[in-house]
């Protein structure tokens, strides 16, 4: 696959309306949906295509309830803009695992929470 900087590349605009944004909320999800399996190919996740995607829709559904229209815009903005470094491949895997911190080894449970519990467990 030949990596083309501007074939992702979204013209970075104001919504008119809510029913605008709406519109550019859905193309830009229905985008990261269809990548999935790309992305999964080209980071090597060790993760079936649903995890991600479930792992995209909770990405979505965290800004939900956001109810200012100049937000939403920077929002989207920001979801074209990291649609493009990952499917340019411009990031690494470890930047990708990073969304699956409960599934991930480097969770925030990775280490001990003090001294006596790690010495407990057996951990260095």
């Amino acid at each position: 696959m030949a990596i083309t900087p501007t074939q992702f590349a979204v013209k970075t605009r104001q919504s008119a309306n809510w029913e605008d944004a709406r519109r550019l909320v859905l193309s830009s999800y229905r985008a990261w949906i269809r990548g999935a399996p790309e992305i999964q190919q080209m980071y090597s996740v060790p993760y079936p295509i649903s995890t991600i995607r479930t792992r995209i829709r909770q990405e979505f559904e965290r800004h939900r309830f956001v109810n200012k229209l100049s937000v939403v815009d920077v929002l989207i903005f920001q979801s074209h803009a990291d649609y493009q470094e990952t499917m340019n491949f411009w990031r690494q895997t470890a930047h990708i695992m990073a969304f699956f911190k409960d599934e991930n080894f480097k969770g925030e449970k990775r280490l001990p929470s003090s001294f006596i519990q790690g010495f407990l467990e057996g951990r260095n």
